[in-house]
């Protein structure tokens, strides 16, 4: 383990920077801007001394360019480095530079869901080896204080599932489609025209960015480490207008939720991602815009939700701020704060074990037996169904469109019964299946 360097009264709290894009830039101004009241909240005065960069010629307003470098592995190994503060994103090289710091005796803050969701066990190791403290509420919805929570308020109660719309993009994108009218598409262009979503928009859409950040909570939420590959993970890009439409008939909203759950039957953990059919009267259905929200039930503490802005340079900055301020207390105290727990080393269920209802459009010919044909494809596979709805009545023979709703099924099954249906002759157009929640 190697030494911290010494901080005495009269030494300050000595902080890189990886990256100096939007949350970074914001980042370096607050350390100078607010310098004195930082010094009072940390107990130490928090000194900047270099930011990494790929290009130190470009104009920056507001920094240092003498902070400047385009060798990051040198600042964060740096002997005088007490902090670093990663904010470049991706995984390489973010991996081996967090690695690097934690090994030279620097604590970390950073903003990386992706670097978390893959490499989390890693780099939580490394910190725990060292002695170091590793903070990242950034992480997952911005501003939104969710992390801490996890980690320290709720440590002492059992939380049952956390349901979160956790990207700002997806969620903009999908209010549009209900309350403009719009399709994906120019939903998705008028997201990228604010920007609200980048140029190559697929983490956001696909569903990636979400599934990176449900790993995260999942861990935290129920003590085991899930990686993000583990997720299941369905985007927006399929969404249809007719999809918004069939959701408000069930006096519904599509949200893209990251849906965290434990299976107390086989003690697996479930971890999705996909768009959802969330009741009107369900608080996550009003969340609109670019905002997320995360959905908390516990045994004790009951029904939590934590609700902001969710991206964006400010918001990402406050979150970094306070998670810089803390690390720094903690390092003024010779204290780290807590690290990874993943002691109940849970597995994480197989798709096909995921458990959910089911709202499922398709089009028949309206004869005799097309009902029992339906039905009966739903019974072999052990798939309840609540209710069946025909949308129109047609001459017979032509074809109608049947809604079906069903109690919570398996994956597998429900993915079995849709095959059958999609094989019956009675059947005369495409199946849609869409999940509920709430």
């Amino acid at each position: 383990m190697t030494p911290h360097r010494r901080i005495d009264e009269a030494s300050p709290v000595r902080i890189a920077l990886l990256g100096c894009g939007t949350v970074g830039s914001a980042v370096a101004r607050l350390l100078t801007e607010q310098a004195e009241d930082l010094r009072v909240r940390a107990g130490r005065r928090l000194e900047l001394v270099g930011i990494a960069v790929r290009d130190t010629t470009r104009e920056r307003p507001g920094i240092d360019s003498s902070l400047l470098t385009d060798d990051p592995l040198a600042l964060v190994t740096a002997e005088e480095v007490d902090l670093v503060v990663e904010l470049i994103g991706g995984i390489e090289p973010a991996r081996e530079l967090v690695l690097a710091a934690l090994d030279r005796g620097a604590s970390v803050v950073t903003a990386n869901k992706a670097l978390l969701a893959t490499h989390g066990a890693k780099i939580f190791e490394t910190a725990e080896r060292n002695g170091r403290d590793v903070y990242f509420e950034a992480a997952v919805a911005g501003a939104i204080p969710i992390i801490r929570p996890l980690r320290e308020s709720l440590v002492g109660d059992e939380i049952t599932s956390i349901i979160g719309i956790v990207n700002g993009t997806t969620n903009y994108i999908l209010d549009k489609m209900h309350s403009d009218k719009q399709t994906f598409e120019s939903a998705l262009t008028e997201a990228q025209e604010l920007g609200y979503a980048e140029a190559d928009p697929t983490a956001d859409v696909a569903g990636h960015d979400a599934a990176a950040k449900a790993a995260i909570l999942a861990g935290l939420a129920f003590h085991c480490r899930v990686r993000a590959e583990e997720v299941f993970c369905e985007g927006i890009t399929e969404v249809t207008p007719e999809d918004i439409a069939a959701a408000e008939s069930m006096d519904s909203v599509m949200k893209l939720l990251a849906i965290c759950q434990v299976n107390p039957e086989d003690e697996t953990v479930a971890v999705r991602v996909h768009p959802t059919m969330v009741p009107r009267k369900h608080p996550l259905a009003s969340v609109d815009g670019a905002y997320n929200a995360i959905f908390i039930e516990s045994q004790s503490a009951g029904r939590l939700m934590f609700y902001g802005p969710g991206a964006g340079g400010s918001p990402t900055a406050s979150a970094v701020m306070g998670d810089l301020v803390t690390v720094a207390r903690n390092l003024v105290r010779g204290a780290t704060g807590p690290g990874e727990s993943s002691y109940r080393g849970l597995a994480v269920a197989d798709a096909g074990a995921i458990r959910t209802a089911y709202h499922i459009r398709l089009q028949v010919a309206d004869v005799a037996g097309t009902l029992e044909s339906v039905a009966a494809c739903f019974a072999r596979n052990h798939v309840s169904v609540r209710a069946v709805r025909q949308e129109a009545q047609g001459a017979v023979g032509e074809a109608v469109e049947l809604v079906i709703v069903t109690h919570v099924a398996r994956t597998q099954d429900l993915d079995a019964a849709v095959a059958e249906l999609r094989l019956l002759d009675q059947v005369t157009g495409p199946v849609r299946p869409m999940r509920v929640e709430g």
